[in-house]
């Protein structure tokens, strides 16, 4: 039986490139039985700091295998709605976290992040990446 769907948070991706992994093979030998999940929003954040073309190619290759969830009209008001409750609780997140958010809860797919502020969403399922990934 398949594990659950993994959306792994933009952080994740930089960390690894920072620390001068190969954030593609990385997760790939990690995901295992698991399927990767991807918003646009993280395909943004993550593609638009890379410095050379080759990385670009080789990431966004990556990434088109994932499963990618659509940023249709009904996920930009998910994630308003979900960031407008938050607001009211005194629970304050970027608004690309609230997209990001919203995409995974439309899944039902677990968000690997090192951003504590995710495991404060009600209903949102929060994993932090494995420290040896660091070499924590």
């Amino acid at each position: 039986m398949a594990r659950s769907d993994v959306m792994v948070d933009a952080n994740v991706y930089i960390d690894l490139l920072k620390s001068r992994q190969d954030a593609v093979d990385v997760l790939y030998r990690w995901a295992d039985d698991r399927n990767l999940a991807l918003c646009g929003m993280i395909r943004l954040e993550v593609l638009r700091g890379v410095k050379s073309l080759k990385l670009l190619t080789k990431l966004s290759a990556f990434m088109d295998l994932m499963i990618n969830v659509p940023s249709d009209n009904r996920l930009w008001s998910e994630a308003t709605d979900l960031a407008w409750n938050l607001d009211r609780k005194g629970i304050v997140i970027p608004g690309a976290d609230a997209v990001i958010a919203a995409s995974a809860l439309r899944l039902g797919a677990v968000v690997m992040t090192s951003d504590a502020h995710f495991s404060r969403i009600e209903g949102l399922r929060v994993i932090a990446p494995p420290p040896e990934w660091f070499g924590i």
